[in-house]
């Protein structure tokens, strides 16, 4: 694990009954690789809970995204199904238009307002970082947490209050929805129910990316 960098005060409102992590993105599909981070950032940071948050419209996927919302937000529920420490967030996908982070968080504090909350994000999107909506408002309403592969060149952000490694895991949804056209299975890729959900509902089938 990278050392954390000095950083800035921690967020108001820190709670006492441990850290939620939030993993947000488009999961579309969710795979082993998200499953494998939130594995592993809540055993390093030692998280209470760990909610995934898939965006109804990711702002830098404006008409891209591969599957409806509530099509990617069953397959979540499927993914971490039974999964101790798991859950599925319904901030965005109950929220109108595109999905930004610090609309969320804000959501989320005034609805637990004793809660702590980290935000985990990948190296490259944390790159993009300065460019999100209220950049400093999302620093300061959750810890932001960086994740990036094991040996990999390590990420400086101001706002960031850790760093950890994953392991790399050379898999992506893009690859994945590619190989649905293909006709090819994708077992191992996604877990099971994940793979049962795309054949029944045929998804995938159609488009590029």
């Amino acid at each position: 694990m990278r050392p954390a960098p000095a950083r800035r005060a921690r967020p108001r409102g820190r709670g006492r009954a441990g850290v939620i992590g939030l993993f947000g993105g488009s999961f579309d599909p969710i795979h082993h690789g998200h499953l494998i981070v939130a594995r592993v950032a809540a055993e390093t940071l030692g998280l209470r809970q760990v909610r995934f948050v898939p965006a109804r419209q990711q702002p830098f996927k404006v008409g891209r995204h591969g599957a409806g919302a509530a099509d990617r937000a069953a397959m979540v529920e499927a993914a971490i199904g039974g999964e101790p420490g798991f859950a599925l967030e319904r901030a965005e996908l109950e929220r109108d238009g595109t999905s930004y982070t610090v609309e969320t968080l804000r959501l989320l504090r005034a609805r637990e307002p004793g809660s702590d909350f980290a935000l985990l994000i990948g190296a490259d999107a944390a790159a993009d970082f300065p460019a999100w909506r209220e950049a400093d408002a999302v620093a300061a309403l959750a810890r932001v947490v960086v994740f990036g592969r094991a040996g990999a060149e390590p990420v400086s952000l101001p706002e960031m209050w850790r760093a950890i490694d994953v392991p790399a895991l050379e898999i992506s949804a893009t690859a994945i929805r590619r190989r649905v056209r293909a006709g090819l299975p994708i077992r191992y890729w996604v877990p099971d129910a994940v793979a049962d959900y795309v054949a029944t509902h045929g998804l995938y089938l159609d488009g590029e990316g």
